[in-house]
Parts: C-alpha cells; structure tokens; sequence
C-alpha cells in the first residue's frame, strides 16, 4: 500500500459499473448448466497464455491495486508479463467505512462485503477498459479482499482471519472465475495465513548466486528470503509499515493528505529517542516466525494515544515512527535473517518504497547491504502485492500448493483460495 505516487491511478469510480467494456461473447453466464463452467475452469490450463487480473486492498485501505498479468505455465516454469496496472481509489464515503471496520456490526460487514466486491469487480474492468482490453480478454480474477481481522493462533485461542469483498459479485461483473479467500486454508492447517507472497518472491526473484531479501513495506512491513542456490525460502512480517505513517499524516493535514509525501515531514521532525526505545520493546517484534500481524497490533489502539500525546508535535512524532519503522526492519534480519542466510541484496516494493526519508534510515542501518526498489530488477514496485494474487490464483488453477510453510508455520503445503465459477 502507498506511502507514496503510484505509475498509475485512475479517477473513482464515477458510479457506472461495467458500461465501458463490450459484454462477454456469450460462453459465460448463468445460461450454462454449473458442469460447463467448471469445465470451462479447467480447460484455462492448456491455454497457453491466461490473462488473469490480480486484485489487493492491504491495510492501508487506500485504494484497490488491480495488475493484469499475462501468465504462461505454472509452478517452476511460470513466467509473467504485466500488461498493464493501476490503483482505483476509493470513493470517500466507501474509504471512511472501510477505516471503521473494526467497529462494525454484523449488518455492516454483510453490507461492505457486497460493495467492496462491486468495487472490486469495477476495478478490473477499469484498469481493462484504460489498457484497451475486452471484459472478454480476461480468464481470471485473483482476489485477495479487504481485511476485517486478523488473529494468529496463541495460546488458547485459534487462528482466525477474515477478508471481505464478496468474490461473487466480482464474478457478476468482470464474467469470468474469480479465486479469493488465500489466507484461510494455510490458518485452518494450524499457520499463519501471512504472508502469502514469500511463494510468488521465490518463482518470480530467485537468483541462483545472490540471497535477496524481498521487503514489502505497505501497512505492514514483510519480508522474504530468497538464498542462493535454490535453498528454501522463508518470510514474516517485520511489524509496522505505512500504517502507523499514514494516520499522523492525515491527522497533521486535517485528512487533506493520506501519506507523508517523500517523508518530508519526518525528514523536518526531531526523533524522541526515549520513544522510540520504548516502543521498540513491543512484545511482537521480539516473537520468532513465524509470525504475522496486522490492525489490531499497530493499528488505533497504537498510535491513537501516540497522536493524542503529540498533537502539537506530529512531525516529531512522524520522525519518531519512520524510524520505527526501518529500525524494526533492520532488526529483524540482524535477529532472523543474518544469522540463517547472509544477505547479498534488499529490494524493496510498496508504498514505502517512496518515501525517501524511511528508504535512507534503512540504507544506513543495513550497509553494506545494498538497499534498492524492485524498479531495479524492472518490476514496479507498487505492482508487486497484485501481481502475486494474479499467481497465485494461477497456481490453485493448476492445483498448485500457494503457502510456504516455512514461512506460515502450516501443516504442510497447501492449495489456496476458494473458486467461484463463471
């Protein structure tokens, strides 16, 4: 999620769903008797291009990330182009619900369920109908959805993970098959449902002579690593990324701003170190993987009380959490990185990746290691969460397990993801 410009964001949604594309040729639909479209599901594996939309809306809740992917094989052999990206803002009155989900009732989730999937559905089509694509052109949609909660297992209690924006009604829309819900079948086998990408990292990033860390930083900072020499992947969330960044810098704009645009801000402030060293002893970051976590950790009830405290002071406090935020990156690979696989290179993708302040604590925190953005390796950097979902959704195509257990802490490898048929 952003911290920063995207390459490309198209307008919101002006209220007409799906007029701008043609309809689809006809072989998909409700006509057809259920057997058909799910043979016309398999009959996606021989083709030998598939053009699958990938969709996410992570905790930053800024916008829905839609990257259309044309994919050729599968597992090993994947090879991926993206045709074409952008992030679809959310309506404002959808954005404002969307930041009040962990207060909502059960009629509002069943509510927002429904339209997120509409604007879920109408982010393809857009971001389709911009590339000059058909609603006929595309073959599937993965869908990541918004999360509600998510509670990894503890101690007497279960994991749990809940993901809204109902596939259904993306499926309505766009025409074609639609696999969402990744994050529930690697938590029922006893992991962590998080992250999901560290597979994508290792098929799409490997370099057989160099170990990479591949680091997201969105609301959540995560990362993977991916050794040389085909040695096993292995990933976790790092803690806090643009989530914490985003609430002071709509709080010290009055809501006129998202994200604190190039850290400036946080390069004017002032550190509090007595801060932050206390808030670097925040039990989450001491946990070994894996491990994940989400609003609930680093969300309102963290730096809710930090903006009451610095009301007057909010870029001090925004140069306090910005190095937060590299601090506990850096820590985390000299505590469950280093000592495992020695790290040649860091690429970094998501919104954090803009902000230039956040990127030179973490140069300097991490040198020698070179410190770079995934556009290095010709990758758009804000791209990477929504082309990870497109193949994702093409690998369950294929029956293809999508978690590393390494890195979730499940059973075993598993096939992710629920089918809703077109």
């Amino acid at each position: 999620e952003p911290s920063g410009t995207r390459g490309s964001t198209l307008p919101e949604p002006s209220g007409t769903r799906g007029s701008t594309l043609p309809d689809a040729s006809g072989t998909r639909g409700s006509t057809l008797p259920e057997a058909d479209a799910l043979a016309r599901l398999i009959a996606l594996r021989a083709l030998p291009e598939r053009l699958v939309a990938g969709v996410s809306s992570g905790t930053s809740a800024d916008g829905i990330d839609v990257a259309l992917c044309r994919i050729t094989g599968a597992g090993a052999g994947v090879r991926v182009v993206v045709a074409a990206f952008a992030t679809v803002p959310f309506a404002r009155p959808l954005a404002r619900r969307i930041f009040a989900l962990s207060g909502a009732d059960a009629s509002e989730l069943c509510e927002l369920d429904v339209l997120l999937g509409e604007a879920f559905g109408d982010a393809v089509l857009a971001v389709a109908a911009q590339a000059g694509l058909a609603r006929g052109d595309l073959h599937l949609v993965g869908s990541h959805g918004q999360t509600v909660a998510h509670q990894p297992r503890s101690a007497g209690r279960h994991g749990a993970t809940l993901q809204i924006g109902e596939a259904a009604n993306i499926a309505e829309r766009v025409g074609v098959p639609v696999i969402c819900d990744f994050r529930v079948r690697d938590v029922a086998a006893g992991g962590e449902g998080a992250p999901l990408v560290p597979l994508v990292d290792s098929l799409l990033f490997r370099d057989p002579g160099r170990t990479r860390a591949l680091q997201n930083i969105g609301g959540i900072s995560n990362v993977t690593v991916v050794p040389r020499a085909g040695g096993d992947a292995f990933a976790f969330d790092n803690g806090p990324g643009n989530m914490t960044l985003d609430a002071v810098a709509r709080t010290a704009t009055g809501g006129a701003e998202s994200y604190d645009r190039d850290g400036a801000r946080a390069a004017r402030g002032r550190v509090d170190d007595a801060l932050l060293a206390r808030l670097l002893r925040h039990p989450f970051l001491a946990l070994p993987p894996p491990k994940s976590t989400g609003r609930e950790a680093f969300g309102r009830t963290f730096v809710g009380p930090l903006l009451d405290r610095y009301r007057g002071h909010l870029d001090d406090l925004l140069a306090t959490l910005t190095l937060y935020t590299a601090r506990t990156i850096a820590d985390s690979y000299a505590a469950f990185v280093t000592p495992r696989a020695p790290l040649d290179e860091v690429y970094v993708s998501g919104g954090g990746v803009h902000n230039h302040t956040l990127m030179a604590h973490l140069a300097r925190l991490l040198a020698p290691v070179p410190v770079r953005s995934l556009a290095d390796l010709g990758f758009d950097p804000d791209g990477k969460e929504a082309v990870a979902f497109a193949v994702l959704a093409n690998e369950t195509l294929f029956g293809h397990p999508g978690n590393v257990p390494a890195a979730t802490g499940a059973a075993g490898p598993r096939v992710l993801g629920k089918i809703v048929l077109a």
